[in-house]
């Protein structure tokens, strides 16, 4: 028997769908397939990403940051003192001090600041804080406005019978995230502890400078 070719009726209808009606149905038909195929190449897609990223993941070689070696100021202290003529400081920090790694010396060494050389040794007394230790040579307190962007002494501060001139820090942010500073006159050398440690912590460090710098002002 012959297959009709009539028009195709539609059951809810009760009757053959017309011209329009067949239209709308081929393209919403086209449209399923197509958003159908849109979210299954999505996925593969997905699939294909995650795939790489994994064998970058085992493919790479990991391990653990090798550790920064410690810095130890004391002997390249030594070496500059011999090198440029002079007493240059470096405290001997308490053991009871150094908990957690707490007071690491992060760099310790000699460099130009504006037109003068100075001693630097970078501490990280904990944390979230830092403390330098300059010590500018044949300078004095202008040197160390230079270095602290022009900050001036706004007031001293007397520790352990040294006198410090205390530096009126306005704006830390412009100033390298330095909030506090003193400094105070070594013979011919300025000394500058600077840094955004606190007050009580920088008095600490300065404590631990007095004799050095008696012994250099006695022999100037």
């Amino acid at each position: 028997m012959a297959r009709s070719s009539g028009p195709r009726v539609v059951a809810e209808l009760g009757r053959p769908e017309t011209p329009g009606e067949t239209a709308a149905r081929k393209a919403a038909s086209s449209a399923a397939y197509r958003g159908s195929q849109t979210f299954r190449n999505l996925i593969a897609a997905m699939l294909v990403t995650v795939a790489i990223v994994l064998v970058i993941v085992f493919l790479v070689p990991r391990g653990t940051l090798p550790e920064r070696p410690a810095v130890d100021p004391i002997p390249l202290a030594a070496e500059a003192s011999d090198v440029f003529g002079r007493e240059v400081l470096a405290p001997v920090i308490p053991d009871s001090w150094q908990t957690d790694d707490a007071w690491r010396v992060n760099a310790a060494s000699v460099g130009g600041t504006g037109n003068a050389q100075a001693w630097t040794i970078v501490y990280v007394p904990d944390e979230t804080t830092f403390l330098r230790l300059s010590q500018g040579f044949d300078v004095d307190e202008g040197w160390a406005r230079s270095t602290l962007n022009g900050a001036s002494p706004a007031s001293t501060i007397e520790i352990d019978g040294i006198t410090w001139d205390v530096f009126d820090i306005r704006n830390p942010s412009s100033a390298g995230n330095i909030s506090y500073a003193i400094g105070t006159q070594a013979g011919p050398d300025y000394v500058l502890l600077y840094g955004s440690s606190s007050a009580k912590t920088t008095a600490q460090l300065a404590g631990e400078l007095s004799d050095q710098i008696r012994d250099i002002q006695e022999a100037s």
